[in-house]
């Protein structure tokens, strides 16, 4: 058995992030483990056509590691060239077990370590377990009737076959979600019909992108100026959280905005109809997009409401609820991923032999959104309750890496073996995140979303500005763990 100080369990950019604080608090003893054959996490991952962030770029960026963005709302490939960077520069790549699928994990109490067991490369033992596999890194494919049936062409967005030309062909998007609406406006110009299936309709603003020119690219190379960009874009998306918490008069005001840009960009009343939502803005995932209704709008595309939702699947195509038959070629599956109750895929047994989905059996459920009572020294990047509406999601991460690393120096210093939160402490914390959660559109905006867990808990966001998540992990609390 190979044994560290520290695993990692994944390579993306909470990975990379934890593993370039523990470099530079001269710890050096860490193996990060990837379930795939290649590093880099999402952007490396996800690669499907029109595939971008959406969030600034000066802002979806890691602090320590600045980069001269072409535009404001980077691309695919200009991430995974980002991503690539960062693993190069702080030399990433020795560090990594590539195609390490960990199958279960479990806490040895004899040797106080976690065991991490692989499909491949056998068993890792390692003091610390940081667990940084992402809460949208297990797709979803719903089971529909017949799915197994059809015999065309079918894949994930989080899986796209490049080697499958799409053009000229009758292809089906399952989803309306961020995913496909960047997919949708990509390939309706190319295929000669685009059928999109959609449950229920997303609020859309405009995306205000831009190309940066070469001398604002140069500005871009000197911290200084980067500091300042980052912090004024910070500034402008932190205020978001006033309307999701705090003022329905502003969520009116920013819904009134989205209807106006559906009105100027979908003529047909019908479609205006079908695209319209029945519940409060930013309850799901807002949409940023200034070329998915025109997508919508054009006459080789067929948007397919609830009442025209999937049937069943069979040999040729799908067969609709209302009992259209649409022959396919394509079926792009844009259908999310198991972000809340499956936000950890292997088993995980901590002390006590106490199970971790035993402990999640009502909800997902965290201090910090990383660490958990009888879970000695595991920590959890992007854990339940760390997800971010309004800003950059790094932003959290390393605000979490401040309190893993904490925790990991106060036992060096002390001389100690293992640090777990008191079972007190994570509980008056979940109660405090779900009482402060009822005042969020998230929990009150009359939708069902990925956000929530099967509980009707919302399980995937933070109820409350970043700059407050900070905070509270800046610096460890002692009194609240448990330490031997």
């Amino acid at each position: 058995m190979q044994t560290y100080q520290v695993l990692i369990i994944g390579s993306g950019f909470g990975g990379q992030c934890a593993a370039i604080n523990l470099l530079k608090a001269g710890i050096t003893d860490f193996r990060l483990l990837e379930r795939r054959d290649f590093f880099g996490g999402t952007w490396c991952q996800n690669t499907y056509p029109g595939a971008a962030v959406d969030v600034p770029s000066p802002l979806y960026s890691l602090s320590f590691a600045s980069w001269r963005w072409t535009q404001m709302f980077a691309e695919q490939p200009e991430l995974h060239r980002y991503t690539q960077y960062v693993v190069d520069y702080y030399q990433l790549r020795d560090r990594v077990e590539l195609q390490a699928d960990v199958e279960r994990v479990q806490w040895d109490e004899t040797a106080r370590q976690w065991q991490v067991h692989t499909r491949e490369k056998g068993t890792f033992g390692a003091q610390f377990l940081i667990n940084a596999s992402g809460p949208l890194s297990q797709p979803v494919i719903p089971p529909f009737e017949g799915l197994q049936r059809f015999a065309g062409k079918s894949f994930h967005s989080n899986a796209w076959d490049h080697a499958y030309d799409y053009r000229h062909k009758r292809v089906a998007i399952v989803g309306s979600g961020a995913s496909a609406a960047q997919i949708i406006p990509t390939l309706a110009p190319d295929v000669e019909h685009l059928h999109v299936f959609q449950r229920t309709p997303h609020w859309v603003l405009p995306r205000a992108d831009r190309s940066f020119g070469r001398f604002q690219r140069w500005l871009l190379g000197f911290k200084p100026a980067y500091k300042l960009l980052r912090w004024m874009i910070y500034w402008q998306f932190e205020t978001r959280v006033i309307a999701f918490k705090y003022s329905r008069t502003a969520l009116r005001l920013v819904q009134q905005q989205a209807l106006k840009h559906l009105e100027r960009q979908v003529p047909d009343a019908e479609l205006r109809r079908q695209l319209t939502p029945d519940y409060t803005i930013g309850c799901k995932r807002v949409i940023l997009s200034s070329t998915l209704y025109p997508a919508l709008c054009r006459p080789n595309v067929t948007l397919h409401g609830r009442e025209q939702g999937i049937g069943a699947l069979d040999e040729r195509g799908i067969l609709t609820q209302d009992g259209q038959h649409i022959d396919l070629d394509l079926i792009v599956w844009a259908t999310g991923y198991d972000a809340t109750d499956g936000v950890i895929s292997y088993p995980v047994q901590g002390r006590h032999g106490t199970s971790l989905s035993a402990f999640w059996a009502q909800y997902p459920r965290a201090y910090l959104g990383t660490s958990l009572p009888d879970f000695p020294n595991l920590f959890i990047v992007t854990g339940p309750n760390t997800g971010i509406g309004h800003t950059s999601a790094l932003f959290i991460i390393e605000s979490q890496m401040n309190y893993i690393l904490d925790c990991i120096r106060t036992l060096k210093d002390q001389g100690l073996r293992s640090i777990e939160v008191r079972k007190e402490a994570e509980n008056a914390y979940t109660q405090m995140i779900h009482r402060e959660m009822q005042r969020t559109v998230w929990q009150s905006g009359g939708c069902h979303s990925w956000y929530q867990s099967k509980s009707g808990h919302v399980i995937a966001m933070f109820p409350g500005f970043s700059f407050s998540y900070h905070q509270l992990t800046r610096r460890l609390k002692t009194a609240d763990h448990i330490l031997s």
